[in-house]
């Protein structure tokens, strides 16, 4: 399915479901986003992360680490598809 992603707001992208509060932490809301962002958001936060403090489209989008990302995607043509690197996280 193609429409607008909720994330970085492309439009004609290819769109996947995206659970705001992980399955695992009981979430069933979803969010339409774009390949890239999904995985993305999957690439830079633990799904104790995302459900702690990134619940919504609105928390993610002012989220330094993944701002960046947003401005970038946004100039990027719809069938781009770039290559995702896992971030590196600090165990605590």
């Amino acid at each position: 399915m193609k429409g607008i992603c909720e994330l970085c707001e492309r439009e004609d992208v290819v769109l996947t479901a995206h659970h705001l509060t992980p399955k695992e932490y009981g979430g069933t809301e979803t969010a339409k986003l774009c390949v890239p962002c999904h995985k993305q958001i999957h690439a830079l936060y633990t799904n104790e992360e995302l459900a702690s403090r990134l619940y919504t489209i609105e928390r993610l989008q002012h989220d330094e680490r993944i701002a960046s990302f947003i401005r970038w995607i946004r100039k990027q043509p719809a069938d781009r598809l770039p290559k995702i690197k896992k971030a590196k996280r600090q165990k605590r």
